[in-house]
């Protein structure tokens, strides 16, 4: 077996000292290296490799958030983690383009090596080497032009407020998947169970809002390609569909406010992978829309055909890798085919897989593309074939705006 090799840098030797003996019981999964300035770890880097590299932000000569965004240029498949004690508003602006993930020091041994372990294990989600490099690249997803406008607008309004803001932001798939990695990152301090991106914005902050919008920008423009069948309006519409109708479903079931939060968000965001493979590689993203039209495929399927996965790994991989919670980088991974996934119980999985469904056979929103079919296997597997009508009804009830 081929270990994942990991490298800690941190100017301070009793930290590494330290974060060895943490790191102690993994030495048969993890190949791990430690390196004391971002210099030494970039020359690591060329004659070892690595798939993360966890770094400290303050450190004399290259910093943390330099050394990433080196490691973001020259390495681009690697998996790019902050650990610091030091969690200034200016620091954090830096390090938020070349940063997947933020962890605050003193952080505990089990966090430290589920943060790793799980960004290891999502690699199994995507074969291509080329397309984790493009992905891992990404550190803004494109937003429909007119809410991007209205944002900045509204954040340079002498009036602004949250709630607007939030508005505007809970409009937008991009905005929203960004809004929900900084909330859960550990620099914010931010409690990690969020229901809603008005409620992400709130918890932010006016001024954090701010800041991140016009300085940092981290939500860029979508800038329109040649994308025949490719209507950002049409993947928002759908999204929100699917969030409402995933939401009523787990509502229904009785799941807890947690998990029906997260099917709300999940729903949301499920789609996501179609604006990463749009701005990302968007002359493959064409090749699959046109065989899409040319042979009624669905859209996962010409993926397949195409890339060799689909939009759902791609958005699941990404969200992942920001840390976003479990639940809903497992529902947007699978939500085509959710017998994939290891768990077999009623989820926020469940709810985003029956929602899409529903919501693309009534409105054709696959834009020409078939629709997808209910895994069979995955009902069995949960005893519940014989509640897909009913499923099926909530969901449309919803979809339609019937309440939840």
């Amino acid at each position: 077996m081929v270990r994942m090799r990991v490298l800690f840098v941190d100017d301070q030797p009793e930290v590494l000292q330290g974060l060895k003996r943490m790191l102690h019981s993994m030495k048969d999964e993890w190949d791990v290296g430690f390196a004391r300035s971002g210099q030494e770890a970039l020359g690591l880097m060329e004659d070892k490799g690595a798939d993360v590299v966890v770094s400290d932000m303050k450190m004399p000569g290259m910093d943390g958030a330099q050394l990433l965004d080196e490691v973001m240029k020259r390495y681009p498949r690697v998996i790019r983690i902050i650990l610091s004690g030091h969690s200034d508003q200016a620091s954090i602006m830096r390090s938020i383009g070349p940063t997947h993930q933020y962890l605050l020091k003193p952080c505990d041994a089990e966090t430290l090596k589920t943060t790793i372990a799980r960004a290891l294990g999502l690699r199994r989600l995507l074969a291509d080497e080329s397309l984790k490099a493009v992905i891992s690249q990404i550190n803004a997803l494109p937003s429909l032009p007119s809410l991007y406008m209205e944002i900045v607008a509204e954040l340079r309004s002498s009036d602004s407020s949250l709630k607007k803001v939030g508005d505007i932001i809970s409009k937008d798939v991009g905005m929203t998947a960004k809004v929900l990695q900084l909330v859960n990152s550990a620099f914010f301090g931010v409690p990690r169970h969020i229901a809603t991106p008005v409620q992400a914005v709130s918890l932010l902050g006016l001024d954090t809002i701010r800041a991140l919008v016009l300085s940092v920008q981290v939500f860029s423009e979508f800038e329109v390609v040649a994308l025949p069948g490719f209507d950002i309006d049409v993947l928002w519409s759908h999204s929100v569909g699917v969030g409402a109708g995933a939401k009523a479903l787990c509502k229904r079931e009785q799941l807890d406010e947690k998990a029906v939060d997260d099917a709300l968000l999940a729903g949301m965001l499920h789609d996501v992978g179609k604006l990463v493979l749009a701005a990302g590689v968007p002359e493959k993203s064409k090749e699959a829309i046109l065989l899409v039209q040319a042979k009624g495929m669905t859209h996962e399927g010409a993926e397949n055909e195409v890339l060799g996965t689909t939009h759902a790994e791609v958005g699941g991989y990404l969200l992942g890798l920001w840390g976003l919670p479990d639940p809903i980088v497992e529902a947007v991974a699978y939500h085509h085919k959710p017998s994939k996934c290891i768990g077999r119980t009623l989820s926020p999985l469940t709810g985003v897989h029956v929602a899409d469904i529903v919501e693309r056979s009534l409105s054709d929103s696959g834009a020409g593309g078939a629709v997808p079919e209910v895994d069979t296997a995955y009902l069995a597997e949960l005893n519940a074939e014989g509640r897909l009508e009913k499923w099926s009804e909530i969901c449309r009830s919803a979809v339609r705006g019937g309440g939840d």
